[in-house]
């Protein structure tokens, strides 16, 4: 089984670059063509110092020389992809530091952010669904059902917005921070005050990123559980004398793992584009408010690295999610 699993998981690898090449030139097209241009907000910053004749079209071809945008569209992805192969993105138009470096310095906060929402979603969506299958139609079903609707039905943006009014300082209660990663002064803390105050500055952002996740993945773990405790080996399993704790846990619920499993896969890229959002409102120096800045100022180099990055993380998303998918069902060979 180690050797068909390393064989799947070269063959994976190897088609991730024809994978990341398509995504990448479409996520180029779209960002190159899009409405505004880096040029002419440049231009319109120096305007008053340039005079009236400052988006004169010399100056605007100058500018598009300067930045590499005045060679055709394809012509230009083709040198951003060579540049790619060396894990160069080119320098920000910003401040015109190294992209690969700004990335670098962002994404490990994302990351932190990203694996502690995968992680409490899983964590809480596998019971919640367990017990709402197990309880269909009772009163502890019916209310988990109807708030879970609600959290899904709210955007995170919004709900951004009324954690800050209500337990961010805002209108009532001040119990959490609403900005940045730690306190003042935290470098002096030791490690459990440093851990407990990080904890506190993310509780927000989290939760922003994690109730949408949990609401969706908890009603796939109650359909998956409630289709395999109907299975004819459940009913077996139960004549033979077992327990419903046995039963449920070691018999049922594996099976019922597959469907939520696969969404591994969707959810990663839903919390990455979650994370543009939130990181902004919240100030969190992560690679989600850095792409929200870069979108703004037309910041083309620091935005294809930054989605490619995403694109990247995606496709591992995909691997493990195939990887944990054989390992929960034995009956699915790598081969």
């Amino acid at each position: 089984r180690h050797v068909y699993m390393r064989a799947y998981l070269i063959r994976r690898f190897m088609l991730i670059v024809p994978a990341f090449i398509g995504i990448s030139l479409i996520t180029f097209l779209v960002v190159q063509l899009a409405p505004g241009s880096p040029v002419y907000l440049k231009l319109r910053k120096g305007e008053a110092a340039l005079g009236s004749d400052s988006m004169s079209q010399k100056i605007i071809e100058d500018t598009k020389k300067l930045y590499g945008l005045d060679k055709p569209i394809l012509v230009r992805y083709v040198l951003w992809l060579g540049k790619l192969a060396t894990l160069d993105f080119g320098n920000s138009y910003k401040d015109q530091r190294p992209v690969r470096a700004k990335i670098l310095e962002t994404i490990p906060v994302t990351l932190q952010i990203e694996i502690i929402a995968v992680f409490l979603v899983y964590l809480l969506a596998i019971p919640i669904g367990v017990y709402s299958a197990t309880h269909q139609r009772s009163k502890g079903d019916y209310l988990i059902t109807f708030v879970l609707f609600v959290l899904y039905s709210v955007p995170s943006f919004w709900m951004a917005m009324l954690l800050i009014v209500f337990l961010g300082g805002g209108q009532f209660l001040n119990w959490f921070p609403i900005h940045g990663l730690n306190s003042f002064g935290a470098e002096t803390f030791t490690w459990p005050q440093w851990i407990a105050d990080r904890a506190w500055h993310l509780a927000l952002p989290v939760f922003c990123l994690t109730y949408g996740g949990l609401a969706g993945l908890s009603r796939f773990a109650r359909a998956g559980m409630v289709e395999v405790i109907r299975q004819d080996y459940i009913r077996t399993a139960r004549a033979y004398g077992f327990s419903e704790k046995v039963v449920i846990f070691k018999y049922a619920m594996r099976n019922s793992l597959i469907p939520i499993i696969t969404l591994l896969a969707t959810l990663l890229p839903e919390l990455i584009a979650g994370s543009f959002i939130i990181e902004s409102i919240f100030s969190i120096p992560g690679m989600g408010r850095l792409g929200f800045e870069a979108l703004i100022s037309r910041d083309y180099p620091l935005i294809m690295g930054i989605l490619s990055v995403s694109a990247f993380l995606t496709l591992l998303g995909l691997i493990l999610s195939d990887i944990l998918y054989a390992i929960a069902d034995p009956r699915i060979k790598f081969e």
